[in-house]
């Protein structure tokens, strides 16, 4: 847990909020870090979990555009191909979510200067 000021957070909760998760993604990327070593189509994904493919496919769309997952281009010897998803390493994705944390920081600094500055403001009749 981490203690902010006056609220407790689960780690889990920081990764959801600093990445701008659903639960659905959350439920992907846990899945994923959980298996770090394999690939996997978005169909095994979808079964292993019980969830819509459309939900899944949803996830791994983000989760790949926030550069967290790995994608693979399989062809198919008799054409076409069909795309395999792993996570990358926990450090890589610390990393990121360490940036989004420290852009939290700088934003509360500048708003607490703000803050500061108005505070010193007086109205004379």
């Amino acid at each position: 847990m981490v203690d902010f000021a006056c609220k407790e957070f689960q780690i889990e909760a920081v990764i959801k909020c600093g990445l701008n998760l659903t639960k659905a993604e959350l439920q992907v990327l846990k899945y994923l870090l959980g298996n770090d070593t394999r690939w996997f189509t978005t169909e095994q994904v979808a079964a292993d979990l019980s969830l819509d493919i459309s939900t899944v496919q949803r996830s791994v769309k983000k989760l790949t555009e926030k550069k967290v997952l790995q994608k693979f281009q399989n062809n198919l010897d008799g054409g076409g191909y069909f795309f395999v998803y792993r996570i990358k390493n926990k450090r890589e994705i610390k990393e990121l979510i360490m940036k989004i944390i420290n852009s939290w920081v700088e934003r509360v600094e500048k708003e607490l200067i703000i803050w500061e500055e108005d505070q010193n403001i007086v109205i004379v009749p």
